[in-house]
């Protein structure tokens, strides 16, 4: 097209509309009429519909018009009527009309995200944010706080809080016991104050934060700022982009405090047991001395994306002289100076617990059993995050929940050709530094696709590392590198390879991982009900460390799972923040007596 016949902003703007207003007003049209075949029409062959509770009361995505024929068919009897508006004047790019909704059903309010291709759908989001009835006090609508007259006998705001307080959990039961003090539990427990939930959210620790201020002690984030914001309360405009572990520390202890979460700091989960009949949970646990028997109805386990940490078992490990230990009881670096450290694994702890104990003038040994995928931190930042989560995109009108929505709105299936073309750009800008890598004898790769980070987070939650600093000691040999050998036995005095070598060691870490979270439940609850609700986390891409078949989402992530009133929440602090609402959104249907019939329950295809 040549700029003499190429259109206009305002007629492309205007091309844009009219295909969008086509577009939504037949569709509101097929579901005003309940007509789930004249709605999936609307759809290309090709296309895809990703349902965060709006319709499903689930987390879903659904494929080409036969399958969302199908959900339609399933849902629309229990949405009353759902009706779409435009909210924001959309745009066209390479054919694609992208347009943002608003979403009105029976049951409550949301929003949407579609993007058309020749006139018809290609991938449509919808999100319910808000239940009817039951909206949260914020804004024009919140609470007035202080009580102004004269009111003898008043209670003043801290004497009501410490009611509560005494009476959570003793002559009043928390609808939602929620295990697990972290990122993750803590951002749940502000959804449910906000929306009136009666919950508690217990930890081991003795202070909220000190899931982070107990890890080895160069631990920082590893993503910046933008993309790691709370709900409701966003880092400071001063904050650092990639803030230290104690720091984050300080801020949740304050961000429970201050978001008035209902916390139990020295609190241990030993056994829960569901009752069918009362449709209720019983959990015994131990308050800081005091053992307690709580009745919630509803159990969230909130302990991250992983489950328990992954311990090798090679022979001779019983025999070992010096000490060893996983990465996560990984002490910090301090009292190995001068000695001689051997680290298993090349991951994200691995090359941080490396890169501390070098710098505290250690002897340290990285070793590589399987490729591992690096990307720079600063290519992070800007090539893949930039568009989305910096200055830049605030600055050009990406708020942080217009960038959540954006990158929910692209489903799993299609994501990764999204996303090989930006690491094909990484590549080509970072080439010397991946070259120098290979060089120094460390395995690389992209995934299995070449798709890069985000994949492979998605589908396994491991195999990679973000780079601040350790890969040029890679590189210059200060921290040494034993790459695609494999371990044959731990002698008494270092680790022996296939190969006949031996490092010595006073200290081996293994930095190997975790596995799935049903594990967590296996312990707490039983085999029985872990085995019921499968692996958590993965897509059932059949990639590696990700069987098949293909699922579409997280497995058993912010969703109902095969087991009654049991749930699973967690991840890095962006999904703690996005998928919060939606977890918090379904425990409040239930509690409020909302009907939630779940459309494509997952089924179990892998146990762990």
């Amino acid at each position: 097209m040549t700029e003499l016949t190429r259109p206009s902003p305002d007629e492309t703007a205007t091309t844009a509309r009219i295909v969008a207003d086509k577009w939504v007003a037949d569709l509101n049209a097929a579901l005003a009429r309940k007509d789930a075949t004249a709605a999936s029409r609307l759809f290309g062959t090709t296309s895809f519909w990703r349902d965060l509770i709006a319709f499903t009361w689930n987390i879903r995505t659904v494929e080409n018009p036969d399958g969302i024929h199908d959900m339609l068919e399933a849902t629309l009897p229990h949405v009353g009527t759902a009706r779409f508006t435009i909210a924001e004047e959309p745009s066209e790019e390479d054919g694609i009309v992208t347009a943002w909704l608003s979403l009105e059903t029976g049951i409550g309010r949301g929003e949407g995200l579609v993007r058309l291709r020749d006139g018809k759908a290609w991938t449509l989001l919808t999100s319910l944010t808000e239940l009817k009835g039951h909206e949260e006090r914020s804004g024009p609508t919140r609470i007035m706080g202080a009580e102004h007259g004269v009111i003898r006998g008043r209670k003043s705001w801290p004497e009501r809080k410490a009611a509560e307080v005494e009476a959570l959990g003793r002559t009043e039961q928390p609808y939602v016991l929620i295990i697990g003090g972290g990122q993750g539990g803590i951002a749940l427990g502000a959804r449910m104050r906000q929306l009136g939930v009666p919950h508690i959210v217990i930890d081991s620790h003795d202070r909220p934060g000190d899931q982070w201020r107990g890890r080895y002690k160069s631990l920082c984030l590893h993503d910046p700022v933008w993309y790691d914001h709370l709900p409701y309360l966003d880092f400071p405009k001063n904050w650092p982009v990639f803030a230290p572990k104690d720091k984050i520390g300080d801020w949740l202890e304050m961000y429970t405090r201050v978001m008035e979460v209902n916390y139990w700091s020295k609190t241990t989960a030993h056994n829960a047991v569901f009752d069918e009949q009362k449709g209720r949970w019983a959990v015994t646990v131990n308050r800081d001395g005091e053992e307690i028997i709580l009745h919630p109805t509803q159990l969230v386990l909130a302990t991250g994306m992983s489950g328990k940490p992954n311990v090798p078992q090679f022979k001779g490990m019983d025999r070992f002289r010096g000490e060893q230990h996983h990465s996560s009881q990984h002490p910090g670096p301090d009292a190995y100076a001068g000695k001689q450290v051997v680290v298993i694994g090349a991951n994200n702890s691995s090359h941080d617990i490396c890169a501390a104990l070098w710098e505290a003038g250690a002897d340290v040994t990285m070793v590589q059993r399987s490729s591992t995928h690096i990307l720079r931190s600063d290519s992070l930042t800007e090539e893949v995050l930039g568009d989305l989560y910096s200055e830049r995109a605030l600055a050009n009108g990406m708020t942080t929940r217009k960038a959540d929505m954006t990158f929910a709105s692209l489903p799993y299936r299609i994501m990764a050709d999204f996303q090989i073309p930006v690491y094909d750009q990484v590549k080509k800008k970072d080439a010397s530094f991946y070259d120098a890598l290979r060089e120094a004898g460390f395995m690389l790769d992209f995934g299995a696709d070449e798709s890069g980070l985000f994949m492979k987070y998605l589908r396994r939650g491991s195999g990679y590392y973000i780079d601040v600093g350790a890969s040029d000691l890679v590189i210059d040999g200060s921290i040494k590198l034993k790459s695609g050998v494999e371990i044959d036995e731990i002698t008494e005095t270092g680790v022996k390879f296939v190969d006949g070598t031996e490092l010595p060691a006073d200290l081996i870490v293994y930095a190997t991982g975790y596995g799935s979270m049903n594990g967590w439940a296996a312990d707490l609850i039983s085999q029985e009900v872990a085995d019921k609700v499968g692996k958590v986390w993965g897509l059932g891409s059949d990639t590696p460390k990700d069987p098949g078949p293909w699922e579409g989402e997280q497995r058993n992530m912010w969703k109902p799972t095969q087991q009654e009133n049991l749930w699973f929440h967690g991840g890095n602090l962006h999904q703690s923040r996005h998928y919060s609402l939606y977890l918090a959104l379904q425990l409040k249907a239930r509690m409020e007596g909302i009907a939630t019939p779940v459309y494509g329950l997952q089924p179990v295809h892998h146990l762990s």
